[in-house]
């Protein structure tokens, strides 16, 4: 437990958000909460974990489980929780500690969510409540409910064979650090934080 929370503090830079996006058709819940617990660790405050078939996000109880299990076993924390925040805003629980916020996402939290922003947006304009020129950057995220509360992410972990975030919040990934993993079935936190050591270590120019 201790080696993980020097290991945090050792990075020189340590992501405040974290995607983790599984490719694979056979997701494994132990496994994603294993990395959900290592990002708790090492201090990570906001997790997005999202697959491309919407898996985890309708069976999230499952995935709670499995995290409050490993949470317990792993850091060895009490049953103090902490709330749990879904994208879809209709689900809550309490299972995180640590000072980490998750949100499990899928496909509509994607680019179904930037269409549904733009609808709002029109419909502000017909109402006369905003103009066309408000639409900005800015405009846009505060309209965007998928993500809302949440910082943009500033690494996301892919997992699988697939050269594609296959949807995984298109509008917020914009200046996003992406490492691609092999697979995240039984992967190691000497993996886990290779990744987080990698991300350290990069330059981001943001687009210059």
């Amino acid at each position: 437990r201790q080696r993980w929370r020097a290991d945090g503090r050792a990075l020189r830079k340590l992501p405040v958000h974290v995607g983790l996006v599984v490719t694979e058709e056979e997701p494994s819940y132990a496994d994603m909460a294993s990395l959900v617990v290592w990002c708790m660790a090492v201090g990570i405050s906001y997790v997005s974990v999202y697959d491309h078939n919407g898996i985890f996000k309708r069976n999230n109880s499952r995935l709670m489980d499995e995290i409050l299990k490993q949470q317990q076993e792993l850091l060895g924390l009490d049953c103090s929780k902490y709330s749990v925040e879904f994208a879809n805003h209709d689900k809550t629980g309490q299972v995180l500690n640590c000072q980490s916020t998750l949100k499990v996402l899928s496909p509509e939290d994607g680019k179904a969510d930037i269409v549904k922003a733009a609808q709002n947006f029109c419909q502000l304009v017909a109402q006369q409540q905003r103009t066309h020129s408000d639409l900005d950057v800015n405009m846009l995220d505060n309209l965007l409910s998928s993500t809302h509360g949440f910082p943009d992410p500033d690494l996301v972990l892919k997992f699988g064979p697939v050269d594609s975030t296959l949807g995984f919040l298109p509008w917020h990934i914009r200046l996003t650090e992406i490492i691609s993993l092999p697979s995240h079935l039984n992967i190691s936190y000497e993996e886990f934080f290779s990744a987080l050591h990698h991300y350290a270590g990069c330059e981001q120019r943001w687009g210059k």
